[in-house]
């Protein structure tokens, strides 16, 4: 009796522990199966992020193509006002009623060091200006990028060769390489290729001229500037000549640099002008 009493309940033990099992057996089957259905419910909500930071880069890249386009079309569109006077630079009204009492503003060197701070304190007073800048300091990101910020803040982009070299000496490769090359570097960067030249120590040459006039580009020196002699490589004595000059007139194209003295005259300048009732020329009224 005792023998099929224990094996009655061995029968009953080893039955509670299949059940056991298949219980235990499903249950991991579950947790397997929902864990597969989460990891396929994160997979399909990684997927559609992706898809959404897709969507809104063509969004974005759309918006600054626009942008560009938008900014050429005004370009096209502005009027012009202003054409440059080969013979010393200045500019020059193109119809009666145009007001002359206004000035050029330009930086030469950008973006060096000084070229975004610069652009920062013009745009504040919304004083237009054409920077023009040189290739060799567009060779790594930060100087990529201060370009951008630079032509962002709605400044004209102007080319001042690639190394900064005397044009007069170099052989029609070596220009096209200092001249159509920084061009195409500006517009790899910006979108758009510089209209405007100016030729390192204002000395251009018969061949960079007609490199230029092939190229539909307006080349300028300028009128007066004095940022790079020693005796005015100071803010106060840099502000007060480049406004009490006796070259100061209607038209005049001023050359300054991106040079530490000059960024801290630049408001006492812009203040002196305005004070004798300057205004400043767009270069988007210049004649191209």
């Amino acid at each position: 009796m005792k023998a099929i009493i224990s094996l009655g309940m061995i029968c009953l033990f080893l039955s509670a522990c299949a059940t056991n099992a298949e219980e235990t057996a499903s249950e991991t089957k579950e947790e397997a199966k929902e864990e597969a259905n989460q990891e396929e419910h994160q997979k399909e909500e990684e997927q559609q992020e992706q898809e959404k930071e897709s969507e809104q880069e063509q969004k974005e890249k759309q918006t600054d193509e626009n942008d560009k386009q938008s900014s050429e079309d005004e370009k096209q569109e502005a009027e012009e006002l202003y054409e440059v006077n080969a013979n010393d630079s200045s500019l020059q009204a193109l119809k009666d009623g145009v007001d002359e009492q206004k000035v050029l503003i330009t930086i030469d060197d950008a973006p060096d060091t000084y070229s975004v701070e610069m652009a920062e304190y013009l745009a504040e007073a919304d004083v237009p200006a054409i920077f023009f800048v040189n290739g060799h300091f567009l060779k790594d990101d930060e100087g990529k990028e201060n370009l951008k910020k630079i032509h962002d803040m709605g400044f004209e982009i102007g080319n001042h060769t690639m190394t900064h070299s005397d044009v007069t000496e170099l052989s029609k490769e070596e220009l096209e390489n200092e001249i159509l090359g920084l061009n195409e570097l500006v517009k790899d960067i910006i979108g758009e290729e510089p209209t405007f030249f100016r030729a390192p120590f204002g000395m251009n040459s018969e061949e960079s001229k007609a490199l230029l006039e092939e190229q539909d580009m307006v080349w300028m020196n300028w009128t007066y500037g004095y940022d790079w002699e020693s005796e005015y490589q100071n803010a106060e004595a840099l502000a007060d000549i480049m406004v009490q000059t006796e070259l100061l007139r209607s038209g005049a194209n001023l050359l300054m640099h991106d040079r530490e003295w000059t960024n801290q005259a630049l408001p006492d300048i812009i203040e002196g002008f305005r004070e004798k009732e300057y205004g400043f020329i767009n270069p988007d009224n210049i004649k191209q």
